[in-house]
């Protein structure tokens, strides 16, 4: 007996409404972890049963031809997550290694040794992040925290592929610009800087 496609599943869920329950069984372990690191492991239960409520009312509109269910239910999920913007925006400034190890289910007793470098890191990045515009941010934590292909991001988003491939490419070069830049700058406050000391 072969397994059911996602596909399958909602097909059966028109007649079954009860089949639905796979399709969560399967994937919302992954709409969980994608909304927590986005707004925080309290925020995202709500954001993952949301998730699942629109998807399940929306089900029959679903293309099998179209794409995948992961990328459905996350496109989903972005489209939530875009209206707790400011929510968002509260979970990375406050980020920091604890939270991404919970949500990464890391060990804090393992990780312990890298936690002062990892949380300065990941208080950067969330400042990095909220700059970016949420278009691009969209596509790139869809790639990053939900592993999508463009083809995925392309599927979730409802855009061209061609245009996940220039936004995507346009947010990893701004975010690696402003991270560089960053880190120069911890570098010259920490050490000073490098021009002040050869005129002393």
């Amino acid at each position: 007996m072969s397994v059911e496609t996602d596909g399958e599943v909602i097909g059966r869920s028109l007649r079954e409404p009860a089949a639905f329950a796979v399709l969560y069984d399967r994937h919302a372990r992954l709409v969980h972890r994608y909304a927590a690191l986005r707004v925080g492991v309290g925020a995202a239960e709500d954001v993952s049963s949301e998730t699942f409520l629109v998807a399940f009312e929306a089900r029959a509109q679903f293309d099998a031809a179209r794409g995948d269910v992961r990328a459905w239910l996350l496109g989903i999920a972005t489209v939530l997550l875009r209206k707790r913007a400011r929510l968002e925006a509260k979970a990375w400034k406050g980020m920091f290694a604890e939270h991404v190890a919970q949500v990464l289910e890391v060990d804090p007793v393992d990780a312990a040794a890298s936690r002062l470098d990892a949380s300065a890191a990941l208080r950067r990045l969330g400042r990095v992040l909220r700059r970016l515009p949420a278009g691009e941010r969209d596509m790139l934590l869809l790639h990053a925290w939900a592993d999508l292909d463009y083809q995925g991001i392309a599927d979730a988003l409802d855009v061209p592929i061609g245009t996940v491939r220039s936004r995507l490419n346009r947010a990893r070069t701004k975010l690696r610009r402003v991270l560089d830049a960053e880190t120069t700058r911890e570098v010259e406050v920490e050490h000073g800087r490098p021009d002040a000391a050869a005129q002393s």
